[in-house]
């Protein structure tokens, strides 16, 4: 299976080269752009990454994009022009300048030491700007100007706990044990048509505030979705008022690109916490994913591999009996490290345990379910009653 998958990336990677050579010969590319990724370090050491692709100037999504337009653009966003081979230039700010080269298929990744930082940006966020050198030799046009700045989140000395969250089916509603349900939810809506897990924003910004009532918790999002989906995912969360973290993604052609590298769910999520949690070696973690996957098994090796790290486990319950049994027994092994992890309905209920565990406000509670309702009355699907000609219904507020 393995050598299988290797030769299908091998030939996905041959295509593209393919494709991008046509392209140029003929004069028919895009404007190059570049991608810069949130990302995080510390004060002695700045991670950055992003990508350069040929620009599909995809539209600001809308209430009423219809979901053959959600479909073009989800399409576009997979099927990216790659730009390997540009020279570029990172500046951080402190007066050097850091010569980096975009790899095959065109990201480029950079761990550096700056002298000094720039003043943050709301507590967190550290700007490095990144500059087009020269592009690939293979395009002749001269390209001036292009340049992008990437947002480095560094905690600040008194943040008192770190949050790492799953995205799909955590923050997202995604039915990802619905194949079928996965791929119209996935395919057909844009980042206004998706829909926030009702009190997730709200529960997510008590976390963030914390008890020294400063908003300063840094938030880190590990998800196995592709890089593709970066625009989609960012846009998500600033559009609901979710608290903005890096976004940690992976590459669809992973395996075709470095045999023997795992780059599975499990082994993706994994490697990516643990490297959280060494980059931020005094910094406890409160973990937030849901039963659909694997969660909770990778939460049970973060806490053997770290112990002492972690201070609360939620795990939201996707109503799958199968997945909750799973939940339930590696909750009961975990109370021998000290550790609890909650199987929650909702957000109220994780919010009620992180009160009193002392990781929020109690007074935050009555602000989650007051979300929780409001996001209850809204459609499931805002853009249906639009794509079918008709009304959207008036809203009705579900009881609980």
């Amino acid at each position: 299976m393995a050598s299988f998958l290797n030769r299908i990336g091998n030939l996905a990677e041959h295509i593209d080269d393919v494709a991008l050579a046509a392209r140029i010969r003929l004069g028919l590319l895009d404007p190059l752009q570049l991608v810069p990724y949130r990302s995080y370090g510390t004060p002695e050491r700045l991670y950055v990454k992003g990508r350069m692709l040929a620009d599909k100037s995809l539209a600001e999504p809308t209430d009423t994009d219809s979901r053959w337009r959600n479909l073009v653009n989800m399409y576009q966003r997979f099927e990216s022009t790659e730009i390997p081979g540009a020279q570029l230039s990172i500046e951080p700010g402190d007066g050097t300048s850091h010569t980096i080269v975009t790899d095959e298929e065109g990201y480029f990744t950079l761990n550096l030491a700056p002298k000094s930082l720039r003043e943050p940006e709301n507590y967190l966020w550290y700007p490095v700007d990144i500059r087009l050198v020269a592009p690939p030799a293979s395009i002749p046009a001269p390209v001036a100007g292009l340049s992008a700045t990437a947002r480095v989140l560094i905690p600040p000395p008194d943040a008192e706990y770190g949050i790492i969250s799953d995205l799909d089916d955590t923050v997202i509603q995604t039915s990802a044990t619905d194949l079928l349900r996965m791929a119209r939810i996935v395919l057909l809506r844009n980042a206004r048509s998706r829909m926030p897990f009702e009190g997730v924003a709200e529960f997510y910004r008590a976390l963030q505030l914390g008890r020294n009532g400063k908003r300063n918790n840094p938030f880190f999002y590990v998800s196995s979705s592709p890089w593709n989906l970066y625009d989609l995912l960012d846009d998500f969360l600033e559009l609901n008022e979710i608290p903005a973290g890096p976004i940690l993604l992976r590459d669809m052609v992973l395996a075709g690109k470095q045999p023997g590298v795992a780059s599975s769910h499990h082994s993706h999520k994994l490697h990516e916490i643990d490297n959280l949690l060494l980059t931020y070696p005094t910094l406890p973690f409160v973990l937030v994913g849901d039963s659909g996957q694997e969660d909770a098994n990778i939460y049970r090796e973060v806490v053997r591999r770290h112990p002492g790290r972690i201070l609360a486990i939620y795990i939201r319950d996707v109503e799958r009996p199968d997945r909750a049994a799973i939940v339930e027994k590696v909750s009961e092994e975990l109370r021998g490290d000290k550790v609890e992890m909650l199987l929650v309905k909702d957000t109220v209920q994780a919010a009620k345990h992180a009160a009193s565990a002392g990781l929020i406000f109690t007074e935050t509670i009555a602000a989650v379910q007051e979300e929780k309702e409001k996001d209850q009355a809204t459609s499931e699907d805002p853009t249906e009653a639009q794509n079918q000609g008709g009304t959207k219904p008036a809203p009705t507020v579900e009881k609980d």
